[in-house]
């Protein structure tokens, strides 16, 4: 098998394993995109929708966002702290801005100017990191 079948592979692999509930997105890791592939639909991106719950896509399937809430500042700092991990982790960056009580986070890819399976790759391993704050 050539290395293009062998990623083809394990692409449709995890996807499945994804799909039937073996591996979530959050146990995924983000793969290097270099803009040479398409941004995902909005019809595409809705899939991944269920898998990142209170993320909602804007800008005409272009990001999606989410906005996390607390009861203070210490809360939304940590959620911060924990984004930043991550997103070093995974080479892939959202945008946040946080204040008194909540963190807003905004996650595309930057090199397609829309979504692709990394961003909801990121919300997962988000929404797992607020879990508990």
């Amino acid at each position: 098998m050539n290395s293009y079948n062998l990623l083809l592979f394990d692409k449709i692999f995890n996807k499945l394993l994804v799909f039937r509930g073996y591996m979530g997105l959050e146990d995924k890791q983000c793969i290097a995109c270099r803009g040479d592939v398409e941004p995902l639909s909005i019809k595409e991106a809705t899939v991944f929708l269920p898998q990142v719950p209170g993320w909602e896509i804007v800008e005409k399937g272009a990001k999606i966002t989410r906005r996390f809430t607390f009861n203070n500042w210490k809360k939304a700092m940590e959620l911060v702290r924990r984004i930043d991990v991550i997103a070093e982790a995974e080479k892939h960056h959202p945008d946040v801005s946080f204040g008194w009580g909540y963190c807003a986070v905004t996650v595309q890819t930057h090199a397609i100017g829309g979504l692709h399976e990394n961003d909801f790759i990121l919300a997962a391993k988000i929404n797992r990191a607020a879990e508990g704050i």
